[in-house]
């Protein structure tokens, strides 16, 4: 009894072939759910604007790498102080616009202020 060696081959490509019809019809209906999901997620955006911003937290995140640990300075200036050095607005536009080699984006606008009067704090 011989069997034929291409019969393997088929049985797997024609299970793949209804794999991938299944499987993508499937897909479809989990996308007009994830659609749903999108229009109903207000709740869960205002919750995030909602949130706090920690000016603290970002500042040991992402600035840093920077500044440094304490902020005293690294490849970035030393942040303690800088308030003597510049205004409000002008920290908040370095925050937000960037300046020399501090990318911008860091802080989004809308927390500037905060950021901005955090680093005016540090002493």
């Amino acid at each position: 009894m011989k069997r034929n060696p291409v019969t393997p081959y088929i049985l797997i490509f024609i299970l793949g072939i209804v794999l991938v019809f299944f499987l993508s019809i499937k897909g479809l209906n989990d996308s007009k759910e994830i659609a749903k999901g999108k229009k109903g997620g207000g709740a869960n955006t205002e919750q995030q604007a909602s949130a706090k911003f920690d000016p603290e937290g970002v500042a040991k995140s992402t600035c840093a790498s920077c500044h440094g640990q304490n902020l005293e300075g690294n490849i970035g200036p030393n942040l303690h102080g800088i308030g003597k050095k510049l205004s409000l607005a002008e920290i908040k536009n370095i925050v937000v616009n960037g300046k020399g080699n501090m990318p911008k984006g860091i802080v989004q606008p809308e927390n500037a202020d905060a950021m901005a009067k955090y680093v005016m704090s540090l002493k």
